[in-house]
């Protein structure tokens, strides 16, 4: 074990994950604290937070997690997220930018307003939240033990899939681009930026289509692998980019979909 704590174990960083109540946020978060970490828990629902960050500490680990709010859509929000994580900590070695939104509408009908609103949460936030802690996240990282931030982007990002989320498809191919630009700007700093780029797992953004057992494995049933995505498998993506195992890796857009990147109906000589 001990190899694997060299490469994957995170004992004695701190970490914030945003939207971390529930869904995937959940699940790094939790692998983080399982690894060693101190985990910041946050989201708008303080209550939800709360309550998860006392289920991770009462299942024992050598990690810890702390829950309270904080809301990544407004400016005046991202202050007051910020002002908390420096009271509770001088130095951020891994930042999780996992809060989103998603809006879904038909083509003809699809509001205006639904534009902004997920922008501001998806990109303009997580960019905001990201240079904001800056000074946080440098302090933590070193040329041997880079500080790390991963960014939630989403198969949508990267394949012509709107499915009727028309400003979720496009901030989230931001968030991949804007993930490049930063691991090319923070290289010389010691920070290390990459992204998830997930197919379908359960959460309360996709509660509508993988609410149930039937759901998920009528869904699972459209993925290469068969299956729509586990907590392991976010886990595993999580302490490989965050351990000194990943600690050579930026700008990467890590695709967990289980082989839907790849999936075409093409076919040219069969």
């Amino acid at each position: 074990m001990a190899y694997l704590d060299e490469l994957f174990s995170v004992e004695g960083k701190v970490a914030l994950v945003t939207g971390a109540a529930s869904g995937i946020g959940l699940m790094a978060a939790t692998a983080l604290a399982r690894a060693g970490a101190r985990v910041l828990i946050c989201s708008r629902r303080a209550d939800a937070c709360e309550a998860v960050a006392a289920e991770i500490n009462a299942a024992g680990g050598p990690g810890s997690a702390e829950g309270f709010r904080g809301d990544v859509g407004s400016e005046d929000g991202i202050a007051a997220l910020v002002a908390e994580v420096r009271a509770r900590t001088g130095s951020l070695h891994i930042l999780i930018n996992n809060a989103g939104l998603t809006w879904g509408a038909e083509l003809e009908s699809f509001p205006y307003k639904a534009w902004a609103r997920v922008l501001d949460v998806n990109v303009t936030g997580l960019f905001h939240l990201t240079r904001e802690l800056l000074p946080l996240i440098e302090a933590a990282g070193s040329a041997d033990d880079p500080a790390r931030i991963i960014n939630l982007g989403s198969i949508m990002g990267t394949q012509p899939l709107a499915d009727g989320a028309y400003s979720y498809t496009a901030s989230k191919a931001a968030v991949h681009h804007l993930t490049k630009t930063l691991a090319h700007e923070l290289a010389g700093r010691n920070i290390t930026v990459n992204a998830f780029a997930p197919g379908p797992f359960q959460s309360r953004m996709t509660a509508f289509a993988t609410g149930t057992e039937e759901q998920a494995a009528q869904i699972g049933a459209r993925v290469p692998l068969g299956r729509i995505g586990r907590p392991e498998d976010i886990a595993g993506a999580t302490l490989f980019l965050c351990g000194r195992g990943g600690s050579y890796v930026t700008g990467a857009i890590l695709p967990l979909d289980g082989g839907q990147s790849v999936q075409h109906g093409m076919r040219l000589f069969k």
